[in-house]
């Protein structure tokens, strides 16, 4: 994900579209410009739906020019990614001078050859982030601004949670069917 600050309006661009109804959401309630690539027709419907400013199919175009097209060349302030060495040299193409990407999943791997000079030369910061290694107390802190943040916009339903699917808990395999397929949009619910 993608977004700006200072001056001009966020812009978001986020890899996929498996977490993206929720940070779409929440970034437009932000006043972000949101830049998002899917992977299917399908997707690019709901991300325009739920108020991407761009849609990208990864599949027939580069995320990278789009960026740097919305943004009249700057690049994005802020990358959210979920995909990993596949996408940071390209993130340092599409992320402006003094921007930031932040890290939170590699579904393509971790390990890869880079030319790092990007870095310095647009003064970036690159950020990892997961929950499961924080301790106690900064999860606390997190669940508490969430708390003061997040879920008025909830209960305003200005964000809504989007669920692709429910599954009885007896069922958890075909829940991870569906998952594996990677077509669905929105969280995959178990029901106890």
């Amino acid at each position: 994900m993608n977004a700006t600050s200072g001056s001009g309006p966020p812009r978001v661009n986020r890899r996929s579209l498996r977490q993206s109804p929720t940070a779409i959401q929440l970034a437009k309630c932000f006043s972000a410009k949101v830049i998002t690539t899917v992977g299917s027709a399908e997707k690019a419907q709901a991300a325009a739906r739920l108020g991407a400013d761009r849609v990208v199919n990864y599949k027939a175009e580069d995320f990278v020019a789009a960026t740097l097209e919305m943004t009249e060349g700057r690049g994005a302030d802020v990358v959210l990614d979920m995909v990993g060495a596949d996408y940071l040299q390209r993130n340092f193409d599409a992320v402006a001078v003094d921007g930031r990407i932040a890290q939170i999943a590699f579904l393509t791997g971790s390990k890869g050859t880079f030319d790092l000079r990007p870095i310095l030369f647009k003064r970036l910061a690159i950020i990892g982030s997961t929950l499961r290694a924080r301790p106690v107390s900064m999860k606390a802190e997190l669940a508490s601004a969430l708390e003061q943040h997040v879920l008025p916009l909830l209960r305003e339903r200005k964000a809504i949670p989007v669920i692709d699917s429910t599954f009885p808990l007896h069922q958890v395999h075909y829940a991870h069917t569906q998952m594996d397929t990677g077509a669905h949009i929105g969280k995959i619910v178990l029901t106890v």
